[in-house]
């Protein structure tokens, strides 16, 4: 890990540990019932590490039908001056305290709109991380402007600042940090970045809702935040977004980016060009429901994927997830690195040995980083075309991009699927799997 908050691997561990609730966990592991490292693996006939089962639970219920019964009163669904979005306002800035909010249609909506506020256009430079969804770039692009990656921690799964820094150049813009799985970037680093080099930092939050950095809330301590409530994320109303901002640079443009490029708290025409990504009453109305869910559910992922991390930490095969110990990561998956030279297996055999154990788990996370995906290597964005590129405007060739550590963490990482409704019992049977599978590989 990289930058002036770098922590070693013992801090690092100590730290993690040190946020367990050690009664919590000393009754759970009164109840599993690991196995040794001598007995045989399940997929060659073995007992099952993990005898418990994740049942599931409803993620909407009473609190989104009272709001959705609320909304059905209205006169009309239109976010302006919309009861519920003023409530999703309200609530969002209980946790994220930004001064203006504004809501979208969805993540990589919150990502154009918080790129166009920042004047971000033609040829300008924005780094951003390989390992993402394309949302986080779909902006930067729209606006032809050109997104430049940069690798990532080998643990932390984030952008390396060091990384970050030798990508600077004279056309470059803004820095997206996304917090990917909900573990928090190292915004010390990358905000002293930013500044000595006049630079905007905006939060890609989409896997990060209710992680904290150092105690402050996610999407605060950039310029800007953007924030998903597609359906997968920890809450959401099946599509959606928010946006905000406490920089008087940016926060006053959130609404006209996200409405046409028109400004209606002083309508005076449209002085800028944007595109409509307003959200409805009725998904504000189950957003600003689900947001009374949102501490418990942060809280507890957070607590299961450390005590993940605390049982299986001191395993030589892999690298753990790595979050530092003042973080609060909110673990939307989690995601350890094998280590290859230290097993006597490749990472496929790994996974289906886990599998067998009873670990809802997989080999990696996207196929490749987002430039070597077709439309990357063919500079294809805009009808098979780059415009900017054809323009001499960047010199950016991404079939000579690399970045080797996002690359073999892709290649090595194994993801372990985490839910708010999981106990603490299942996640120690994952870790005695984890455990058996690798004490049985070890070279």
């Amino acid at each position: 890990m990289s930058g002036k908050n770098s922590i070693s691997r013992r801090q690092f561990v100590a730290g993690a540990s040190g946020l367990m609730l050690a009664g919590a966990v000393g009754a759970a592991e009164e109840k599993k019932t690991a196995p040794t490292p001598s007995s045989p693996l399940a997929i060659d006939g073995g007992e099952k590490a993990v005898k418990t089962s994740p049942a599931s639970q409803p993620r909407w219920g009473e609190p989104e039908r009272k709001q959705l019964d609320a909304m059905l009163q209205q006169d009309s669904l239109f976010y302006w001056g919309g009861p519920q979005t003023k409530l999703l306002t309200e609530r969002f800035q209980e946790f994220c305290p930004v001064k203006h909010v504004q809501t979208c249609s969805s993540g990589t909506a919150a990502i154009h709109i918080a790129v166009a506020a920042a004047g971000i256009g033609l040829g300008d430079e924005v780094i951003t991380s390989p390992i993402t969804d394309i949302g986080s770039v779909i902006g930067v692009l729209y606006q032809q402007a050109v997104p430049v990656f940069a690798d990532l921690g080998a643990g932390t799964h984030n952008l390396d600042p060091a990384d970050v820094e030798r990508r600077i150049t004279p056309k470059t813009k803004a820095i997206i940090a996304v917090h990917l799985t909900g573990n928090p970037c190292d915004l010390d680093a990358l905000k002293t970045l930013a500044d000595r080099h006049k630079l905007i930092l905006i939060e890609d939050c989409a896997q990060a809702w209710g992680a904290r950095y150092r105690g402050r809330p996610i999407g605060s301590i950039g310029h800007i935040g953007c924030f998903s409530l597609q359906d997968s994320k920890h809450i959401t109303c099946g599509d959606g977004g928010v946006v905000g901002s406490s920089d008087e640079r940016f926060g006053p443009l959130l609404q006209k980016y996200a409405d046409k490029g028109g400004n209606r708290t002083k309508w005076g025409g449209f002085d800028g060009f944007a595109t409509n990504y307003r959200m409805s009453e009725p998904q504000a109305a189950v957003a600003a429901a689900q947001l009374t869910r949102l501490e418990a559910i942060a809280a507890k992922r957070s607590r299961l994927g450390n005590l993940l991390t605390e049982k299986i930490a001191d395993l030589p095969c892999l690298i753990p997830h790595e979050v530092h110990p003042e973080d609060r990561a909110v673990y939307w998956f989690y995601m350890f690195r094998l280590r290859p030279k230290s097993l006597k297996c490749g990472r496929s055999e790994f996974v289906k040995a886990l599998v067998a154990e009873g670990v809802h788990c997989s080999g990696g996370y996207i196929k490749v980083p987002l430039y070597g995906e077709p439309v990357f290597q063919n500079h294809g964005f805009f009808a098979g075309r780059w415009p900017v590129k054809e323009m001499g405007l960047t010199t950016m060739d991404f079939t000579k991009h690399k970045c080797p550590n996002a690359e073999s963490l892709l290649a090595e990482g194994i993801r372990v699927y985490t839910y708010e409704y999981m106990t603490e019992e299942y996640i120690l049977e994952v870790a005695a799997a984890i455990r058996k599978v690798a004490t049985h590989f070890a070279a």
